[in-house]
């Protein structure tokens, strides 16, 4: 059972502090995130403009992730075969082409539905092979006793950017136009190449095993996943949560114009609630662990999350939208650093970028799944029934799993 968290271990940002390596990752990565989710805005934004097409806005969307559910266990197969670093360094710099092709279509007027199509696809390989590498290079900057620390702070930083990066973008976009936000992204690459280019790791002796070929190397992770509860239902949880929940951030445009009457401006402050939210869960990890009761905070998050984006579905006041897409953020960003951190104390070393790809796959590349339904179910209906239908699967889920299997909600 966890312990309770000593005075000294809830400043929040304690972690950055003792270890060089990980605050090195850690600034040049939120300074990096904080671009991309520039982008994120300007492209979900141009898609609408050039299409005017709900179900096109949530097939960009999906472009940029559904790579990720085909390719993240070949992923962390390189990750657990490669140096892990080396594998993030290499994505992160063909990430960089991928913001300046942007760029130049943009700037030129040549960008059109097909490129951002293919553009998001391209990211969206580049990412298989980045965030299970990533996920796993954890460990090594900080060790497994305060890794739950900072899986917090790792996501403190990724909605940080969430809050910092729309909100910069809609005064990019009104003072210069959308091409800028692609500029800027690019730019923004410089940071974290320059943060990896100075962490140094320590030497890890390879541990002496029978070398298996890649196909038996990915039925080991699966294996291993399959014969150690909970790890089966941690991963259903985060799939079915990610197909049903993230999908309101891809229609999120859709919501604002065409629901809450807002322009870009409205579109990014909506963006920055969801992001303020998830950052105070973020922090509140990062300086408790998630405190003695993890497994009761799971289940509270796990009820609160779809109950609150149903509220949301069905609201059309602007300033209660981003009231609930604060809560929204908050619950969702505590869901999934729970499961994370649960998932990282029970894989071992040897297998770890296998079993994370393995936690990528369904919660990242199960989102486009929930991108192409949501789309499809918005251009049948509207957008408030694709995001409250989801939400009312998703508390359904949630009651059911709890009562099934209690310890889930084990500390």
């Amino acid at each position: 059972m966890a312990t309770e968290p000593s005075l000294r271990s809830l400043n929040p940002f304690r972690t950055l502090a003792t270890y060089r390596n990980f605050r090195l990752f850690w600034i040049g990565q939120t300074i990096s995130l904080v671009g991309t989710w520039m982008q994120t805005v300007a492209v979900g934004w141009t898609a609408l403009e050039l299409t005017d097409d709900a179900f096109l806005v949530g097939l960009v969307a999906a472009a940029g992730t559904f790579p990720i559910l085909l390719l993240s266990l070949p992923g962390g197969l390189v990750a657990d075969r490669q140096e892990k670093l080396r594998v993030i360094r290499i994505a992160q710099a063909l990430m960089l082409g991928e913001a300046v092709a942007l760029w130049a279509l943009a700037v030129t007027g040549h960008l059109t539905i097909h490129w951002l199509l293919t553009l998001s696809l391209f990211g969206g390989v580049m990412a298989a092979f980045e965030i299970p590498a990533r996920q796993s290079l954890m460990v090594e900057l900080v060790g497994k006793e305060d890794l739950p620390q900072a899986i917090g702070l790792n996501s403190t930083g990724f909605n940080l950017a969430r809050v910092l990066g729309p909100s910069i973008a809609a005064v990019v976009i009104a003072k210069g136009g959308i091409a800028w936000t692609f500029g800027l992204n690019a730019l923004s690459y410089g940071a974290v190449l320059v943060g990896l280019g100075m962490i140094r790791l320590p030497e890890r002796r390879a541990v002496a095993r029978q070398p298996l070929s890649s196909l038996e190397g990915m039925l080991e992770a699966l294996r291993y996943v399959r014969d150690t509860p909970p790890l089966p239902m941690l991963l259903t949880i985060a799939c079915l949560f990610s197909v049903f929940g993230v999908p309101v951030i891809t229609l999120l445009p859709v919501v604002a114009r065409d629901m809450l009457g807002l322009g870009p401006d409205g579109y990014g402050a909506l963006m920055a609630s969801f992001g303020l939210g998830a950052v105070a869960g973020a922090l509140g990890i990062a300086a408790t662990g998630g405190g003695r009761d993890r497994g009761g905070l799971f289940r509270s998050a796990s009820h609160a999350f779809p109950l609150l984006l149903l509220g949301f579905a069905f609201v059309r006041q602007p300033w209660l939208s981003g009231v609930l897409l604060f809560g929204v953020g908050l619950a969702m960003i505590l869901n999934n650093a729970l499961v994370n951190a649960r998932l990282q104390a029970l894989v071992p070393d040897e297998l770890r970028g296998r079993v994370l790809s393995l936690y990528v796959m369904v919660y990242v590349g199960g989102s486009p799944i929930g991108s192409f339904v949501s789309g499809a179910v918005a251009r049948a209906s509207d957008a408030a029934w694709a995001i409250g239908g989801g939400a009312a699967l998703m508390l359904l889920f949630a009651l059911w799993a709890f009562r099934r299997h209690p310890v889930l909600a084990a500390s």
